[in-house]
């Protein structure tokens, strides 16, 4: 049980951060992030960075509930299930906030 509610408040405040950048508040990303951002680009950089935060909020929900789900009822493709969805959301959510990096700070760091 404790495992889902610690994934689920996670995933909820990554959330929360993703919505905040997604419309164009980007105050919550690294200084050198918003200081290399044109004025103009603030706000599609915004969306993909928040895009890709989603992600990775969304898939620390769904992981909990599954794990929470293989806690109860012990099988094992539930917990194989999570694992796999675990790391392809975290995958494709940092694929795409890199990616806005790049084309926004022509660079990750």
């Amino acid at each position: 049980m404790l495992s889902l509610i610690t994934t689920t408040v996670i995933g909820i405040v990554v959330i929360v951060l993703a919505v905040i950048n997604m419309k164009g508040n980007i105050s919550t990303l690294h200084s050198y992030h918003r200081s290399r951002v044109k004025p103009e680009d603030v706000k599609p950089f915004g969306k993909l960075v928040g895009l890709g935060t989603l992600i990775i909020g969304i898939t620390l929900i769904i992981y909990g509930v599954l794990m929470y789900a293989f806690e109860i009822t012990q099988l094992v493709p539930l917990s194989i299930v999570a694992t796999v969805i675990m790391a392809l959301g975290f995958v494709i959510g940092l694929v795409i906030s890199f990616y806005a990096m790049i084309k926004y700070n022509k660079g990750i760091f």
